[in-house]
């Protein structure tokens, strides 16, 4: 059976806390306003934002855990996303990240680390089978060995891919149709570079379509002998940022899944990001085609 989207990344439980104002500094108290535990990653959270968006979806990443594996299994299962290829580990108590949020920022905390440098290799890689049904993919970075051997599927199978967040001269950058680089990842990867020059060399060094997100500002993008061109952000009501790379990632696996030129691709990921932000959480509340078509339209 085939279907739109095959994912492949991180596919956790996520505990979010919004607080009421601001971060507060050390030694301080602050006010939590909303608490969830749901689905997250951003594998998760671009399958939960396809499938608001009608797109058919088939995923694979990390293994289950045990304390994980119930509320995963039965999230995507409602929302029609197949998970039939992830592995149940018994032994393995899952991958959850805890979060805490306010209009501005979030931060993570973790066993991420830990997970990637144990050697006890917890996930699954990428099957050629599954990619060779699917019209559009997405591939984070996250899991090395699986995403180098996702892309090299997807070259074999003839499938375009979207990744994030990964250097320009690396194989998974040079392979994708769309790279969708973001500030966070610039900023801590190539702290002093120059932001055109730097897209220059990703588009130099690609095949496919560079895009750098910067917050609420202008976001760059061009292809290899093409012009540097930006695009205004939306301007939206920030309620939470959590998710809105993932949600930006998810626009642009949906676009090209749709065949959008460059800059339709760059609109509607962009408007899909700021439709996210505008709500909380956005598993319960994930963005849809009209909320998505308020901003473009």
């Amino acid at each position: 059976m085939s279907y739109d989207i095959y994912l492949y990344g991180m596919i956790l439980q996520s505990t979010a806390f919004l607080l009421k104002d601001t971060y507060p500094v050390a030694d301080t108290y602050g006010e939590i306003s909303k608490k969830y535990r749901l689905t997250g990653g951003e594998t998760g959270t671009a399958a939960t934002v396809l499938a608001s968006l009608g797109c058919t979806i088939k995923m694979d990443g990390n293994y289950l855990g045990r304390n994980t594996k119930d509320l995963i299994q039965r999230f995507y299962a409602e929302r029609g996303v197949d998970i039939s290829r992830m592995t149940y580990d018994e032994s393995f108590e899952g991958l959850e990240d805890y979060i805490l949020i306010d209009q501005n920022t979030r931060t993570c905390f973790g066993t991420f680390n830990e997970y990637f440098t144990n050697g006890l290799k917890r996930w699954n890689l990428p099957m050629l089978e599954d990619i060779l049904k699917a019209k559009a993919v997405g591939i984070d970075p996250f899991i090395e060995e699986g995403a180098l051997l996702g892309s090299r599927l997807c070259v074999q199978a003839g499938v375009p891919y979207v990744t994030i967040d990964c250097r320009y001269n690396s194989e998974l950058s040079q392979n994708a149709a769309i790279n969708a680089l973001s500030n966070e990842f610039i900023s801590s990867t190539y702290k002093d570079a120059d932001r055109v020059e730097l897209l220059k060399a990703y588009a130099e060094h690609s095949k496919g379509l560079i895009i750098f997100t910067h917050g609420g500002k202008d976001l760059m993008y061009m292809r290899r002998g093409g012009e540097v061109k930006y695009m205004p952000a939306f301007k939206a009501e920030v309620v939470s940022t959590l998710g809105a790379g993932d949600t930006f990632k998810a626009g642009c696996v949906y676009a090209l899944y749709k065949g959008m030129s460059d800059e339709d691709t760059v609109r509607f990921a962009a408007a899909t990001a700021a439709s996210a932000v505008e709500h909380f959480p956005i598993p319960l509340d994930p963005p849809t085609l009209e909320r998505i078509h308020r901003f473009i339209d």
